[in-house]
């Protein structure tokens, strides 16, 4: 895999990797930046909802559990010294269905133990931790 970061203006940088999409990144106007794009530290959170997510759908699918939405919420607590790496790592992953919470619980352990490399890479600095939430559909 490689990637391309490009520097636009002041902080503003536009990064794409092998699916050769572009990302802005920016960073806050107290340094110098824009507020044009996402910062740096939000995307890895970003990746990482992207990463399980995409995970749970999968094994969902190939369970044939059926649900009207999913989301994954993600909250994290960074060092304050330098670098502020990321200590804590709260995934609550809401999904709506009647499915048994059995099988919903399964799809999302294996992508946290398994198949989800960005969860692997976090933890190897950060203590990650996760929730479900099964809600009925049409509620919440």
């Amino acid at each position: 895999m490689r990637a391309e970061v490009r520097h636009v203006a002041g902080l503003s940088f536009v990064g794409k990797a092998d699916s050769n999409h572009w990302v802005a990144m920016d960073g806050p106007t107290a340094f110098g930046g824009a507020e044009a794009g996402s910062k740096p530290m939000e995307l890895i959170l970003i990746a990482l909802g992207g990463c399980t997510g995409m995970d749970v759908v999968s094994l969902l699918k190939k369970m044939r559990v059926e649900f009207s939405d999913f989301k994954v919420e993600i909250s994290a607590e960074k060092k304050e010294e330098h670098p502020k790496t990321f200590t804590k790592v709260h995934i609550r992953y809401i999904i709506k269905s009647t499915a048994p919470k059995e099988k919903i619980e399964k799809a999302v352990e294996l992508s946290q133990k398994k198949y989800c490399s960005v969860s692997a890479i976090l933890r190897q600095s950060a203590e990650v931790t996760y929730e479900i939430v099964v809600l009925p559909p049409g509620e919440g």
